[in-house]
């Protein structure tokens, strides 16, 4: 068959690569870059990731794509160590000792946490998906310890929808991550960036036959009807099958029918290199007071210096809709007030924007959790059922391999 599929991000181009083999594959990419939102920047000898990214131990659909490539022996696991930017003032949240001693809770609240913390993993999702976080954590565990510990986490990755995100989201997220050790946050990454994962995915794509087409953006996705062969045209080129990987939003807009009505939103990541680090030796800084940006995440707190030869740095916003006019500047700017960095000692700096970053989890997403009743049209993305409640690398690859596995069942 031939098939056609709309985005080279991770899920399109594992669903090209297991494909190609048998089918003729097509991908069509707007960018440049292959990756979506796993793309990278190319600068000097190295690449950094346009957005921040990581992933866990329990990924093992991920870890089996990558020993398929050969890449397992780049794996890398590092700690992530974590803090609080409030009232001013960095405070560190890895150690027990440094929880112990963050002045915003009580012992008693602390102790409520912890145990909360370890009882996640055991919750039933399902009811949860119809309960805000807001409304379940202020009446679980108390304002106090919203306010100063998970409302900063939730601001951080939603914005001004943060007391609209459900439950499931937050304590799926709570569970996932709470793989830690006393030096932090068990996290896997690859040997000089994502970018070796996406060039090897990609050559492996195109050696088994797949055509990637970069810098070549879908114009319009019509299916066919015709009695004798239906099917379906991508600017006018046919397709017997199409498999869509970007957000519903764009898909809707290209004619594709059917399609879930899932909220999306954007994220503007400003990647900096200095000088310094800047956040006293912390990977992952919630920012609680008030910023263009929810959160600081410095890579070269994470990944190895001497990678790079400069500190790297992500100030991270999300949005609805369109972001704010001359957010750089204005991200820039508190960052270099709130933490005293001359601007002579950034060595450069990037912004990445992107509408469609991944699905807004507000209350009731998943009653949308749909596959699209339509012949020949398979989805895989961010928005599939195995990115709920939570996205992630790994959801995306099962995504896509789920797609690959009913293309197999259909022949």
């Amino acid at each position: 068959m031939r098939i056609g599929i709309i985005g080279g991000g991770l899920a399109g181009l594992v669903a090209g690569y297991s494909l190609a083999e048998v089918h003729d594959v097509v991908i069509f990419e707007q960018e440049s870059e292959l990756g979506g939102l796993l793309s990278s920047y190319r600068v000097g000898n190295y690449s950094i990731e346009r957005f921040y990214h990581h992933f866990f131990s329990g990924d093992t659909t991920l870890m089996t794509l990558l020993d398929e490539l050969g890449l397992s022996s780049e794996i890398i696991w590092l700690s992530g160590s974590t803090g609080s930017y409030t009232d001013g003032a960095i405070h560190p949240l890895t150690t027990p000792f440094e929880i112990l001693r963050y002045p915003y809770l009580s012992l008693v609240e602390k102790a409520r946490l912890g145990l909360f913390t370890k009882q996640a993993s055991h919750m039933d999702m399902a009811p949860l998906d119809a309960i805000s976080a807001h409304d379940f954590i202020i009446s679980n565990l108390g304002e106090r310890i919203y306010h100063s510990f998970f409302e900063p986490l939730l601001k951080s990755k939603f914005g001004q929808n943060s007391d609209l995100v459900s439950a499931a989201w937050l304590i799926s997220r709570v569970a996932i991550r709470s793989n830690r050790g006393v030096a932090g946050e068990r996290l896997g990454y690859i040997k000089g960036g994502f970018s070796a994962f996406i060039d090897r995915l990609s050559d492996a794509a195109r050696n088994n036959g797949c055509t990637i087409r970069t810098e070549v953006p879908v114009t319009s996705v019509i299916q066919v009807n015709a009695s004798t062969q239906p099917g379906w045209k991508i600017n006018d080129e046919f397709f017997d099958l199409v498999i869509g990987t970007v957000s519903p939003r764009i898909l809707q807009s290209l004619g594709v029918p059917d399609i879930p009505s899932i909220p999306y939103q954007g994220a503007a990541c400003l990647t900096l290199a200095l000088s310094r680090d800047v956040t006293n030796g912390t990977y992952w800084l919630n920012i609680t007071d008030p910023a263009p940006y929810g959160a600081v995440v410095s890579h070269t707190n994470f990944a190895p210096f001497e990678w790079y030869g400069e500190h790297l740095v992500y100030l991270a916003s999300y949005f609805s809709g369109e972001p704010e006019p001359a957010l750089k500047e204005k991200m820039l700017s508190d960052f270099c007030t709130k933490f005293s960095v001359d601007p002579s000692e950034i060595h450069w700096s990037r912004i990445a924007i992107d509408r469609d970053a991944g699905p807004l989890y507000l209350t009731g997403y998943r009653d949308h959790l749909t596959d699209p009743a339509v012949s020949g049209l398979y989805l895989a993305g961010m928005f599939s059922p195995e990115n709920y409640p939570e996205r992630s690398i790994e959801g995306s690859v099962k995504a896509a391999r789920r797609v690959v596995e009913g293309i197999q069942n259909r022949e």
